[in-house]
């Protein structure tokens, strides 16, 4: 292949990279009244999906009344919403949900305790599946529950910050849901212990 052969390869994959992507909300515009093949109807799903957990939302459809606050997490959307009790600020954060849906917990709770510079112990069933983990980690970059915890009433379940950024955005905790260093600081500076909680 000459030099010549290769930039027009390049060339030509940029061009039809392009088009593809071009054509891919036509694709999701079309997809209802056209009736497009299932992988095409596929991705446009998730893409809706996606664009849809950023998205603003109003507190009714989930809660009954913003005593105390309200957080709301979407663990297929990967976002948790925030409203104060007065209903003047809203927040809306991308977050880690749990790897697997046996590891996922849905339904109300509360915060019940906050803790800044949190330690940590593994529980009994990340210990058996992980047997090589320490059974503590003090306050610190180490610690997995990053440098804020919300404490909610069901046992082991946490909002709390990470270190390892590539969490966010993806099923990779054992429970709990994951926010950015400075997302869950900012949370955790507005929420108070009984913040109503939804997991959906």
């Amino acid at each position: 292949m000459t030099l010549k052969d290769s930039s027009m390869l390049t060339r030509r994959a940029f061009v039809a990279g392009t088009a593809a992507a071009l054509g891919a909300p036509a694709i999701a515009q079309e997809m209802d009244a056209s009736g497009t093949v299932e992988i095409e109807r596929e991705v446009t799903e998730t893409v809706r999906r996606n664009i849809s957990s950023f998205r603003s939302l109003d507190w009714r459809p989930y809660f009954s009344n913003l005593n105390n606050g309200a957080i709301l997490v979407d663990i297929d959307s990967r976002a948790l919403h925030y409203w104060s009790a007065d209903g003047g600020t809203y927040k809306l954060y991308p977050s880690s949900v749990p790897l697997s849906e046996d590891l996922t917990r849905r339904g109300r709770t509360s915060v019940v305790r906050k803790v800044e510079g949190p330690s940590w112990r593994p529980t009994p069933s990340m210990l058996e599946r992980n047997p090589d983990w320490p059974p503590f980690v003090g306050p610190g970059p180490d610690n997995p529950l990053g440098t804020h915890a919300l404490y909610l009433s069901w046992t082991y379940y946490r909002i709390h910050g990470t270190h390892d950024t590539r969490k966010i955005g993806r099923r990779s905790s054992n429970g709990c849901i994951g926010l950015y260093n400075q997302h869950i600081a900012e949370l955790f500076g507005m929420a108070n212990v009984g913040t109503q909680v939804l997991l959906i």
